[in-house]
């Protein structure tokens, strides 16, 4: 990974440079941005891997069923 890169580049090039990724590729560039520009995303998974990891998990069944009653 790199340390640093500094680049000029008008936002409608880049915005379009990302619409010519492929899907995974663009899933994949957008998950390490929003990674490196938010470190509570980051926080936010390691908290439901470990809620996931200790069984503080519901199925979606769970969820709606118990909403709708």
């Amino acid at each position: 990974m790199l340390d640093s890169l500094k680049v000029t580049l008008p936002g409608r090039d880049l915005i379009n440079a990302i619409k010519a990724m492929k899907k995974k590729e663009r899933e994949a560039f957008l998950e390490e941005l929003l990674a490196a520009t938010a470190p509570e995303y980051l926080e936010s998974i390691k908290e439901a891997r470990a809620d996931y990891k200790a069984g503080r998990v519901k199925s979606h069944e769970e969820i709606i069923f118990r909403e709708s009653v």
